[in-house]
């Protein structure tokens, strides 16, 4: 599963056939169907357009917000997801609530199931900080639940939604799922929960407090959030920035979409360990 997942993130428009002969190049013996069995755990498809995968609650929708909108200040946009953590005796979920414009990680939350509460914690913690002006999500039925919703319409947030088979809408957490498996968890062996909740914890620390990013000319997320009496505006970024960006619109304008499968539910494993939501 490990070996499959960090595949799927360097090439996620590969299907189990791609997958399973990838594997084999690699001198791995596995068979198609146990490739598709596995996938279909841990909630991958392959890229491309198709029909509807993502179990949406169907009295809540929500359109897009972001479509030709530049992000140019903290606070503006908030988005968050939920990724796959391997640990030896299974496999936990983290959620990650992000402000766009710093890459800041304002709340994150780790649990055993893949219901709404430690989402709506997460959402909660990170509403002690500030508040965004929209606030966007994939349309998993832990962000369409009324607890997620209801909290942020108690507190005047737009809500937007990823359109429906465009997963890539929600972009920078997607980038921040990368760097946090390649930098931290693929680099661990996490032996239970308890081990891989310490190890998120110094990591997400690291990212936003002392990593610093090329995109923010090279200050760290926690900086460009903090830095409330410039505005939150970037300064200039010291390489002079990437062409493509510049023709863009802007560092901070919202990606273009991009068609995609949303991932569906994962089954739920039991490794518990402090500081992490456990559901029977």
């Amino acid at each position: 599963m490990r070996q499959i997942d960090k595949q799927y993130l360097r090439t996620p428009f590969y299907g189990s056939r791609r997958m399973t002969a990838g594997l084999r190049r690699e001198g791995r013996g596995v068979n198609r169907k146990r490739v598709q069995r596995l996938m279909r755990l841990m909630g991958l498809e392959a890229i491309y357009p198709g029909p509807r995968t993502t179990v949406t609650a169907v009295c809540h929708k929500y359109p897009y917000l972001l479509r030709n909108l530049e992000i140019t200040r903290p606070d503006h946009v908030w988005s968050a997801d939920i990724t796959y953590v391997p640990v030896r005796s299974g496999y936990l979920y983290l959620t990650a609530i992000l402000d766009w414009y710093s890459r800041y990680v304002l709340a994150w939350r780790l649990s055993n199931s893949l219901d709404s509460d430690f989402c709506v914690a997460a959402l909660e913690e990170a509403l002690t900080r500030g508040r965004p002006e929209i606030f966007n999500t994939d349309q998993g039925v832990q962000f369409t639940s009324r607890e997620f919703t209801g909290r942020l319409q108690a507190a005047a947030v737009a809500i937007s939604m990823d359109g429906r088979g465009r997963a890539l809408d929600n972009v920078f957490v997607e980038r921040l799922w990368r760097s946090v498996k390649y930098e931290e968890v693929y680099l661990k062996d996490y032996a239970t929960g308890a081990e891989c909740h310490a190890g998120l914890k110094a990591y997400l620390k690291f990212y936003c407090e002392a990593r610093p990013h090329q995109a923010l000319a090279y200050r760290t997320p926690a900086e460009v959030y903090g830095d409330r009496s410039n505005g939150g505006k970037r300064p200039r970024r010291v390489d002079g920035g990437d062409r493509n960006e510049r023709r863009r619109g802007g560092l901070g304008s919202a990606p273009r979409p991009v068609a995609a499968l949303q991932v569906a539910p994962l089954r739920p494993a039991h490794p518990a360990g402090e500081g992490i939501t456990v559901r029977d």
